[in-house]
């Protein structure tokens, strides 16, 4: 795949205004900073400056070069030029999902505490409601998508799932995001019975479609070698 700057500078640019913010900020910072907060959004743990202000801006940075490299080790990796524009959609919300994390934590340290039972589940849900509405344009790969021993050895398999799979994100997401707002018991249960039983449904989609393909071939390593 090419370096195309249209999408590579908007990500390096949040990347480089996480960490300007870290600089901005560590001087002024409490030597305890808020890294991680509880399902009832209470603080739960604390950090230091380093890992504070320079923890996610620096994972952020690595999981960028990542994405950026799996591409070129991927067995799979001529399929990238067929969604080339969807997996940079999908890399550019990444990056953007852990800028937002990193904003909660800045507005923390600036002590305007942030309503993180309701913002963490409605910015989850939104990462959730835009890969589903990618998900049906992922080719065959062996490190993006939706990637069982089935999907992986039938294009048929492949492509229904990740349909079905991009409309179960959807709701997914949604339900996610619901659950932040309403911010109540039966709301969590729900989401959290709609997020598993989806998750198994995509599984057992997956092998049922296989089953059923006549192009199939043994998922590798189903079949002994020579020797």
């Amino acid at each position: 795949m090419k370096f195309n700057y249209r999408t590579e500078i908007p990500q390096l640019l949040l990347i480089v205004g996480m960490f300007i913010m870290a600089a901005f900020t560590w001087s002024s910072a409490p030597d305890q900073i808020p890294v991680h907060w509880n399902l009832s959004g209470e603080v739960d743990r604390y950090g230091g400056k380093f890992e504070g202000l320079s923890g996610l801006p620096l994972i952020t940075l690595a999981l960028y070069f990542l994405l950026l490299f799996i591409p070129r080790i991927d067995p799979g990796h001529a399929n990238y030029e067929r969604f080339a524009n969807t997996y940079a959609i999908i890399r550019c919300t990444i990056i953007a999902f852990m800028s937002i994390i990193y904003g909660i934590i800045q507005l923390a340290i600036a002590g305007h505490p942030v309503n993180v039972n309701a913002v963490i589940p409605l910015t989850v849900g939104i990462l959730f409601f835009v890969l589903g509405n990618f998900m049906g344009k992922i080719r065959p790969n062996w490190f993006v998508g939706i990637r069982t021993p089935w999907t992986l050895s039938s294009k048929a398999s492949w492509n229904k799932t990740h349909r079905v799979g991009g409309w179960l994100f959807i709701l997914m997401g949604l339900s996610i995001a619901a659950s932040g707002l309403i911010r109540a018991k039966w709301a969590y249960i729900g989401m959290c019975t709609i997020v598993v039983a989806n998750l198994v449904w995509m599984v057992y989609y997956s092998n049922l479609i296989w089953r059923n393909d006549p192009d199939r071939i043994p998922p590798a390593g189903t079949t002994p070698g020579p020797g």
